[in-house]
């Protein structure tokens, strides 16, 4: 269906983009929600934990995290809270080595590893009768993969999926993040991805080799020296060309809401994926001039974005 207006004005001082990003990220006060952890074991003999709010529902809600993010990132938190106010049992899921404990693998997890989402969704399923999806940036990515490409069977459970600021398009996302404004956040991802391998390097000596770290300037030299290397991809064009969720848009079959701020500095203009939106009549896109990375910021307890998402999945 058509891109879909929106009502999102912040306050004057986040239409700037990297305040609206940075604040949500690093200054906003949310309480620590008690979580119950349970531990999920894969099929290679790894992990996955989950962290459950479940307060009866037979309804769940997944969350997936963005890059280096967590079941402790803010705005997972807050997204959290705010469905199981509203009626929902939440599923938090920490990705491979995101949990706070080190995975037992060499692979770890990346924008396009919807074999561990399948295997969650799974464990879920018995227990509940209906199940929605909700991704952030990275996590955003997944969902939107998982829902198109065709690996696996979708359970008719699943109702329907919302994603938030995401790089649908890998490398043009990759691109945009080179630029000197976005020092600050490639700064961050690469300090916490660099320490993430030197410690699998501790674990599998004879098969990480970390003397590229002194090369990666870039994300997309980490992703082209380890994210594609540990996980089976050429390097990191391939795996931008098969993680992408963009092309797969053309085959969602389950209601689903992307929102990208026009004003994102993590995003490409292909990113915009409007024409695959006009095309699809269960796709819908909401792009406000306004709202940063996974920022949104509003007046009250929840954030913008948060009320997008608890108003989408009630319609289904």
């Amino acid at each position: 269906m058509p891109v879909i207006k929106t009502d999102y004005k912040p306050p004057l001082l986040f239409k700037n983009r990297h305040i609206n990003t940075i604040y949500s990220s690093l200054f906003r006060k949310t309480k620590r929600l008690s979580f119950k952890r349970k531990r999920i074991e894969t099929v290679d003999d790894d992990f996955l934990d989950i962290d459950f709010i479940e307060n009866g529902s037979k309804k769940i809600v997944i969350l997936c995290h963005g890059l280096e993010g967590s079941s402790d990132s803010k705005y997972i938190q807050a997204t959290a809270k705010l469905l199981s106010l509203n009626g929902y049992s939440v599923a938090a899921m920490n990705y491979r080595f995101c949990s706070g404990e080190i995975n037992r693998q060499l692979v770890t997890y990346h924008s396009g590893k919807t074999d561990d989402l399948h295997v969650m969704i799974k464990y879920l399923l018995p227990n509940y009768d209906s199940v929605y999806l909700v991704g952030f940036s990275l996590g955003g990515n997944l969902i939107l993969k998982y829902n198109g490409d065709g690996l696996f069977s979708l359970s008719p459970k699943i109702k329907a999926n919302v994603a938030i600021s995401v790089p649908v398009d890998l490398k043009g996302s990759s691109i945009s993040l080179k630029r000197c404004e976005n020092v600050l956040y490639r700064w961050r991802f690469l300090r916490t991805l660099s320490k993430k391998m030197l410690l699998k390097h501790q674990q599998f000596p004879n098969q990480l080799d970390v003397s590229p770290l002194k090369k990666v300037k870039t994300l997309t030299d980490f992703d082209d020296f380890f994210t594609s290397k540990i996980n089976g991809f050429k390097d990191a064009e391939d795996y931008y060309l098969k993680a992408s969720s963009k092309q797969f848009i053309p085959n969602i079959t389950k209601p689903t809401l992307l929102i990208n701020a026009l004003d994102d500095p993590f995003l490409s203009e292909s990113c915009f994926p409007i024409v695959e939106a006009k095309e699809n009549s269960k796709f819908n896109l909401m792009t406000p001039s306004y709202g940063g990375h996974v920022g949104f910021i509003s007046k009250g307890a929840f954030y913008w974005s948060e009320i997008q998402i608890l108003n989408f999945l009630n319609s289904y």
